[in-house]
């Protein structure tokens, strides 16, 4: 079963996400051009929230691919 993070687990996430130890893949990834800040709202949301919000763009994504069929 998903949970939300506790506190103190998104706490320590965003300290990680938002201050990255050197040398570590965190900051490559952030070297590479990854907002990190990205996670970090993401690991705001609980996970129905994020399922909700997968659910949403999904569905805005179909429409559009239904849109381009139409055209083409």
């Amino acid at each position: 079963m998903l949970r939300p993070l506790t506190p103190a687990e998104l706490s320590r996430a965003e300290e990680r996400l938002l201050h990255p130890a050197p040398g570590s893949r965190i900051e490559g990834a952030k070297n590479h051009g990854i907002d990190l800040t990205l996670l970090v709202e993401q690991l705001r949301l609980t996970p129905a929230e994020r399922a909700k919000k997968l659910e949403l763009a999904s569905t805005a994504l179909e429409q559009v691919r239904g849109a381009a069929r139409k055209r083409y």
